[in-house]
């Protein structure tokens, strides 16, 4: 086996990826990394063409391959999937290009023929998969959230940075023209100082809160299980996993929060100058199997969500962030007249200052003031924030080829990143049930709450203070052979 040292907070800690390279241990340990430029062949100069890998090819892998298919400036190399059903579009776009189940024998067979890797598999493979070719030096475009937990997210932005490659996190809005005009606004001192942002989602869009899954289905011939479980305990095959509901259990996905919290809280995050919260907490739906009964839904995203961080800035003081999914809103404005919205389809951010109100739609664009009468004569403030001129996508790109900066390094996305996950640690502390000696799940106890416990946070020591359990949440369990 190949053991890949990585330091990490206080101490190394050792990514085991088995039979990566099992031709000999010596043999991967003498890997000499040569940029793919100098090895002549039918490569081009890098300052022309990125050759990529793509791992996650079906599904939204699918427009990530088309939007950098779409710079004209990308070559891919070999693609990976391990459901061939989910990745025949591509695959019957691109005839070409080889093809794999398992992005080990990209590793093996392709590290000295790509630049870079694209990364856009469901959460809880991220960094088992990205981290081997990031610490190769392999430029990297990962999907939101960045992963699956708070020590991964630290652990890919820490890697990036040591390893001086260029990165970008998916989430797509961060490029966009939106989120630079409602942080000049705030910036400006147009709303005064914030105090409160109230963010919303429809999501779930996908059945969530229901028990946790014991049937065994068959395993289609057309789908690797084991490849897709990844790090994941080995359990049997059900369809109510794939594809894409896997997002609503805590083994795979990360809830609604997870999958739109690094779309809708960017701007607030970008323009108020958050890191990680200081405190969270959640209050969520209760499910129930029958009269009096409570379902054990363990391992499972509840229905619905509020969730409540708190954050200390530079320039704007104490900053409550909320959030809402699975159908329940935030109070709306009084300003807000009947009929208007306070977001985009799908959510939305409002933000609370001392001299007024913004709202912006779900990818932070449409950023406006209320009252909308506000906005009649409004004169914008100067354009202070560089603009994209690509896509997000094409910004990679460009950034791997001729240098520069992107919109959502892992530097940036980690700790964007970090903060959703707080949430999901509290809504999980909230999940966790206090029951009396002698009672288990189901019993009817009218004096057992679901503990909405308020999560204090030391970010400097990536450790939850006051809540002991919480801090196994942290970081997850690793199935053999998929430790990071």
């Amino acid at each position: 086996m190949l053991f890949i040292s990585l330091e990490s907070n206080h101490k190394t800690v050792k990514m085991k990826r088995r039979s990566f390279v099992k031709k000999s241990a010596a043999a991967g340990a003498a890997f000499t990394i040569v940029p793919s430029f100098v090895l002549g062949g039918n490569h081009i100069p890098p300052s022309d063409t990125l050759y990529v890998g793509a791992i996650g090819v079906g599904g939204r892998g699918q427009s990530v391959i088309n939007g950098l298919h779409e710079t004209g400036k990308v070559k891919f190399v070999a693609f990976c999937d391990v459901d061939d059903v989910r990745a025949a579009g591509t695959y019957s776009a691109y005839p070409d290009v080889k093809r794999y189940r398992d992005f080990r024998k990209i590793y093996d067979n392709h590290l000295k023929d790509i630049d870079a890797i694209a990364v856009s598999t469901p959460d809880h493979t991220h960094a088992s998969i990205s981290l081997p070719f990031m610490n190769s030096k392999k430029h990297t475009y990962c999907e939101k959230p960045l992963t699956h937990n708070i020590y991964e997210a630290r652990l890919m932005a820490k890697v990036a940075a040591e390893k001086g490659i260029v990165t970008q996190m998916g989430n797509q809005g961060a490029s966009g023209e939106g989120i630079r005009v409602a942080q000049e606004m705030i910036n400006a001192g147009v709303i005064g100082k914030v105090h409160r942002v109230d963010c919303w989602t429809n999501r779930p869009v996908w059945p969530q809160g229901f028990r946790s899954i014991t049937e065994k289905e068959p395993i289609p011939d057309t789908l690797d299980w084991d490849l897709w479980l990844g790090p994941a305990s080995m359990r049997g095959f059900n369809t109510n996993y794939l594809p894409f509901k896997w997002r609503g259990f805590w083994d795979f996905g990360t809830g609604a929060m997870g999958d739109m919290g690094c779309h809708i809280m960017e701007t607030p995050f970008k323009a108020l100058g958050l890191h990680f919260p200081y405190e969270a907490e959640a209050s969520c739906t209760t499910v129930w199997s029958g009269d009096f009964v409570e379902a054990d839904y363990k391992g499972t995203c509840p229905p619905s969500s509020i969730v409540r961080l708190k954050f200390d800035t530079e320039k704007h003081g104490d900053v409550s962030l909320n959030w809402y999914d699975g159908g329940i809103m935030p109070d709306l404005p009084v300003e807000l007249k009947d009929g208007e919205s306070p977001g985009g389809q799908g959510g939305g951010s409002i933000f609370h200052g001392s001299d007024g109100i913004m709202v912006t739609d779900t990818y932070s664009a449409n950023p406006r003031l209320l009252p909308a009468e506000r906005m009649k004569d409004f004169q914008q403030p100067a354009k202070t924030i560089k603009r994209v001129e690509t896509t997000h996508q094409g910004e990679w790109v460009e950034a791997c080829l001729n240098g520069g900066v992107t919109s959502s390094p892992f530097s940036y996305g980690g700790p964007l990143t970090e903060a959703v996950l707080m949430g999901n640690l509290a809504i999980k502390a909230y999940q966790q049930k206090v029951l009396k000696e002698g009672k288990k799940i189901g019993d009817w106890d009218p004096f057992t709450y679901p503990g909405r416990r308020t999560i204090k946070w030391d970010g400097d020591a990536m450790k939850v203070t006051n809540y002991d359990m919480a801090n196994q949440w942290v970081k997850r369990a690793y199935r053999e052979g998929w430790e990071i």
